[in-house]
């Protein structure tokens, strides 16, 4: 039996967790129910009410997110229209610009032109007034010329009528059209 003492309180010490007592059974049972009665009672509505306003928590959170978002959508497209009106702008003043550098070098130019032209002209009036000096001052050359050689030809002195005549013959043969700016002499 000695033997049997031994094996029976050790084999006894871990098996009465396994083998149902009926007693420690109702123990368990009465003990969980008054847990389970205590936290409904007290703690699960204040674990509610966290969770609750965790919940309003978040779903404020999002819908502040949302309402962020829409502003920034529309900041976005306020920028984008702000940023589209900025282009059309610098591309008037762009054109605007374009157009007076345009009209500018085309005043400029008829400008210029009108000075050209005003200058060949005056150049011209210039050209014709000399040229006629020249043509009268050869003219007086050649009938002086033609006066001193009809002289000296017939060694006698001409009447102011026979000069006259003389030059004017002289000058009829003399060709001054070629001289002349127009052509005509």
């Amino acid at each position: 039996m000695i033997g049997a003492a031994v094996l029976t309180p050790a084999s006894s010490s871990g098996s009465f967790l396994i083998t149902p007592n009926l007693g420690l059974m109702i123990w368990t049972l009465l003990l969980f129910g008054i847990s389970l009665w205590i936290l409904a009672r007290w703690a699960f509505p204040r674990i509610s009410a966290a969770l609750e306003r965790r919940q309003r928590a978040i779903e404020e959170s999002i819908d502040q997110a949302e309402e962020t978002r829409r502003r920034a959508d529309a900041l976005l497209g306020e920028y984008r229209a702000r940023l589209s009106e900025a282009r059309r702008q610098a591309e008037e003043i762009i054109d605007r610009a374009r157009k007076a550098g345009e009209t500018h070098e085309r005043e400029s130019e008829q400008e210029a032109q009108a000075r050209r032209e005003q200058l060949l002209e005056r150049a011209r009036r210039e050209i014709e007034a000399e040229t006629r000096r020249a043509i009268d001052e050869i003219r007086r050359e050649v009938a002086d010329l033609t006066v001193m050689a009809t002289e000296k030809v017939t060694r006698k002195v001409l009447t102011e009528d026979d000069q006259r005549t003389l030059v004017a013959d002289a000058l009829r043969e003399l060709d001054f059209s070629s001289l002349s700016p127009g052509g005509q002499g």
